[in-house]
This record gives structure tokens, C-alpha cells and sequence, in this order.
């Protein structure tokens, strides 16, 4: 799908949508749980749809009623023997699960589409198959895994993904014995980690932080309650940064004492704009280790700022929906910008206009939103070829653009 974009300013209220990376941890918490769920305020999207059939193909039961979704959790029925699990293209639902999966005994399939058979889950396959797990696995997907996990140690490099300490946070409390997670290295994305300790608590799981890693008590039981969403602040950054270059959108759904990693990006911009109002210098250097979905749309903000700005820590985005960094440095390159991507990051010139043209999202959702926050910023329109791809994690967001004062209209069905 093509979609073109002509240049207008954005302003009014966007009420934020809730939280994808809260919603998935909710909904298999919630999945998880003895007796019945409600979850409220949910905003969905590929990931979180596939997020729930993961979680019905393992026996729990969802039924939607608007934004709320009921959860009937496994709890201590025994889960189905057998399960094929579709993750679509959601490394969180596909990371999350393989030890969900392997702590209730389940046989289990795997299946992904788009770029998620070429994510790694090697440290899985090393850590669990010590642990009586069984991987039928040729570094592509479908795999299989079969066998019951067994409590113990686990080792982490705290460098390569969130993601997997936080399946084993869900998982470990499950089994009878205790665990520990021991970080071989820093952990990056820890915030994410966070966020998912404090849904875990919400449903009566508890979880020790140590010098090095985690405790994890077995025979835990997740218990069911009724928990509301919160905003999402990785969708919210899109306009943050959209106000910081010349928009105004008020943005209401936010909790200001949030553990979201991404709520960074107020500070980020509040300092942008501070410098600008004092007519001091506006750039940054950052390191992203704990904010890689804020790259892309700070590729944006450095292209406007007044000198040169970097972005370092953001190796890992090489190898999620598209290679992040060298899709934002090219669709800012394709419009007039001037960044180069290299192995741990983005060097960013500023330029005081992008000119339009035609863009690839490379079928990433992050990158057709950060084409679209340009486009206020252009002289002529721009055409995102595939579009669609916000359907991943924003499937409104082209109607709340527009809700705004943006034009944005699909010229071509392919």
C-alpha cells in the first residue's frame, strides 16, 4: 500500500493509545492466572492479536468486548499437551512464550512470518536445553520444542535482548523449584524488565532483583484481578517529537509516573525546546541502550536540531522488523537529510527542510510513523510505500494524523 502524505501542520488532541509492550505482558499474565481476568483499555494491533491466539493455542480463553478483553487463565488446569503457536511477526509474543511453553510442558510449534524466522533465540536453545528442553530448531522458523523446564540457573548476556529475561521472569515462577537469572553483562532495555515485574505483581507474582540478576521463588501462582492500560509512550514520542519541530499536539492518556522506558522522550523534548526558547545549541548525543524504539523518530528530531547530534547503543536495531538504522537513515537521506547509519548507531547533519519524495517503511511500522512526522517538515508530499505496516502496533494512526489536521490518503492498493 502506498500512502501520500502532504505537508501540513499537525495540532489539537490525540488521546495516546495504550500501551502495546503493557498489554502484552498483561494479557499473559492474565493468561497465565487462576480464574477470570479484565483487562481494560487495550488497543490493538498485529502484535497484540497475536499475542492472544499464542496464549488460546496454550489454553486460556479471551472474549472481547470493545477495548476490554476477559481472560479465563490456565491457572491450575493443566495446559494443553500439544500447541501450535502463531507469533506472526511479534518477537515479544515468540520470546515471551518459548519458556511459557517449556515451564507448563507443552510440545510446541512455533510459526512467524515476515523478518521474525531470522531473529535469534540461540540463548534459549543454549539455556533451556540444559534445563530439559528439547529444540527442533535449523535457525529459522517453524521449530519445535518439547520436553518439561526445570528450575535452576540461568545465564543472560544482559546485551542482547530484554525479551528473554523477561519469558523467564514469567515463566520460572511456575515451576516448582527456585531460579536465578545471572546477567553475564549489563542489562540493556532494563526498563522493559521493570515493566514487566510490576505487571507480574498486579497478578500476585513476585520477583527479587540482585546484585547481578534475579530470584525467582517457584510455586508462585499468578491470581487473576482487573488492571487497566495505560498509554503508550513509544507511540506518544511520534508526536512529542512532531511538537519539538513545529507542531501542536496536546496529548492526553499518559501517566506521568510511568516505568515505561520510552517516557525519556519528554525530557528529551522539553530540553529541545528549553534550547531553542534561549537560543542555545539544540543537539544531542545519546546513548539509546535502554530507548531503542526511540531511534528512528530521534533521527527525525536530530535532523532538525542546529548542529550535528549522535546516536549510539542501538546495535540491536539491525535485526528487528527491518535493519532500523539503515532504514531511518535512508528514508531521511531519500527526503533531503543527511545521516549515516553505522554499526552502533546514527550520525546525524541538520538540515532546516526536508523536500519529500518517495520513502520505504521496509515494512517496519516505526519507520512509516516517523516518515509521516516528517512530512510536516516538507516541502513537497511523501509517498511511504508500504504504508500499511503501522497495522503492527498503531493500526489507527494514519486516522488520528489526519484527526489532527494531517493529509494522509492511500494512492495505491498493491
Amino acid at each position: 500500500m502506498k500512502i501520500q502524505i502532504e505537508p501540513s501542520r499537525l495540532q489539537g488532541t490525540l488521546s495516546v493509545p495504550a500501551s502495546k509492550s503493557i498489554a502484552h505482558r498483561m494479557l499473559i499474565c492474565a493468561g497465565l492466572a487462576e480464574g477470570v481476568s479484565v483487562v481494560e483499555r487495550v488497543s490493538f494491533s498485529k502484535d497484540i492479536e497475536a499475542t492472544i491466539h499464542a496464549m488460546e493455542a496454550l489454553g486460556a480463553s479471551f472474549q472481547i468486548a470493545g477495548s476490554t478483553i476477559t481472560v479465563t487463565g490456565i491457572g491450575n488446569h493443566t495446559a494443553l499437551s500439544e500447541a501450535s503457536i502463531p507469533c506472526c511477526e511479534s518477537g515479544s509474543t515468540l520470546r515471551f512464550l518459548i519458556p511459557v511453553a517449556a515451564a507448563l510442558g507443552v510440545s510446541a510449534t512455533f510459526f512467524g512470518e515476515g523478518r521474525l524466522p531470522q531473529r535469534p533465540i540461540t540463548t534459549y536453545v543454549r539455556e533451556l536445553s540444559q534445563k530439559g528442553i528439547h529444540f527442533d530448531y535449523q535457525n529459522t522458523m517453524p521449530f519445535s520444542i518439547d520436553g518439561t523446564l526445570q528450575s535452576g540457573d540461568f545465564y543472560l548476556e544482559g546485551d542482547v535482548s530484554s525479551q528473554y529475561v523477561t519469558g523467564l521472569l514469567f515463566a520460572l515462577p511456575l515451576l516448582p523449584g527456585n531460579s536465578r537469572i545471572i546477567l553475564l553483562s549489563p542489562l540493556q532495555s532494563k526498563p522493559y524488565v521493570t515493566l514487566t515485574i510490576a505487571c507480574m505483581k498486579q497478578f500476585g507474582v513476585m520477583v527479587e532483583e540482585t546484585e547481578n540478576g534475579y530470584a525467582i521463588s517457584g510455586g508462585q501462582h499468578y491470581t487473576s484481578c482487573r488492571t487497566v492500560v495505560e498509554g503508550d509512550y513509544s507511540q506518544a514520542a511520534f508526536f512529542y517529537v512532531a511538537n519539538a519541530i513545529g507542531n501542536a499536539v496536546q496529548l492526553e492518556n499518559l501517566n506521568p509516573n510511568s516505568v515505561q522506558g520510552d517516557q525519556k522522550i519528554v525530557a528529551i523534548t522539553q530540553t529541545l525546546c528549553y534550547n531553542k526558547e534561549n537560543g542555545l545549541p539544540v543537539q544531542f548525543d545519546l546513548d539509546a541502550t535502554d530507548i531503542p524504539d526511540l531511534v528512528p523518530i530521534l533521527a527525525v528530531l536530530g535532523t532538525f536540531g542546529t548542529h550535528p547530534s549522535r546516536i549510539t547503543g542501538a546495535h540491536r536495531l539491525k535485526i528487528k522488523e527491518s535493519d532500523r538504522l539503515a532504514a531511518i537513515s535512508e528514508l531521511l537521506n531519500r527526503l533531503g537529510g543527511k545521516v549515516t547509519a553505522n554499526e552502533d548507531g546514527l550520525e546525524i547533519e541538520p538540515v532546516p527542510m526536508l523536500h519529500g519524495g518517495t520513502v520505504d517503511s521496509c515494512g517496519d511500522h516505526r519507520i512509516a510513523m516517523c516518515a509521516a512526522i516528517a512530512a510536516t517538515r516538507c516541502t513537497h508530499p511523501v509517498i511511504i510505500l508500504g504504508g500499511e505496516s503501522v497495522e503492527k502496533s498503531y493500526p489507527q494512526f494514519y486516522e488520528d494524523y489526519n484527526a489532527l489536521g494531517g493529509n494522509a490518503h492511500v494512492v495505491v492498493l498493491e
